[in-house]
């Protein structure tokens, strides 16, 4: 800050520094920190549901880690029960988790669907990605109208070519 010629005596900045390396530590960078990783209980698929169950427009907030500047966009995150199930919103912190860390969007797509693989016990499961990352948007190209997408589909999402249409027209992919 002091290279940028801030005075850091000013009272609004003499805090900042301390509150930004909090706020990486506790909230931005939270996903580093394996005791932050949700709790997740799985439960007996008893109603015997073998379609797929879907969460739609998960929000991705996340840091590029090139370049320190936000990526932000939407996961569809998917699953056939192979006997348990979790609930809903675990889905979500799930992605929420990897999300808060330096990363890249291959790595976070990888990384939620590998998670839900363990947790779930089945291999199938997919999750595609569509994010914008500032460090285009903002810098260099400085392109605001591209998004980067990203796909992990194991299983039946992979070998099925109908489970994988099915899967892509209830997130809105034609």
């Amino acid at each position: 800050m002091e290279i940028l010629g801030l005075n850091m005596n000013d009272d609004s900045l003499r805090s900042t520094p301390k509150r930004v390396a909090k706020m990486f530590i506790t909230e931005i960078f939270s996903g580093l920190n394996p005791k932050t990783f949700p709790k997740v209980s799985t439960f007996e698929n008893k109603y015997r549901y073998n379609q797929m169950l879907i969460e739609k427009n998960i929000t991705i907030y996340s840091i590029c880690e090139h370049h320190f500047l936000p990526i932000v966009g939407k996961a569809h995150v998917g699953y056939i029960s192979n006997g348990k199930v979790i609930g809903l919103s675990k889905i979500n912190r799930i992605v929420n988790y990897y999300s808060k860390r330096p990363q890249v969007q291959e790595r976070l797509t990888i990384q939620i669907v590998k998670s839900l693989q363990k947790i779930l016990n089945t291999k199938n499961v997919a999750c595609i990605i569509e994010a914008k990352h500032l460090c285009v948007n903002s810098r260099g190209i400085q392109d605001i109208n591209t998004k980067t997408i990203t796909t992990k589909l194991l299983g039946i999402f992979k070998k099925n070519p109908e489970i994988r249409k099915e899967f892509f027209h209830y997130i809105g992919i034609p």
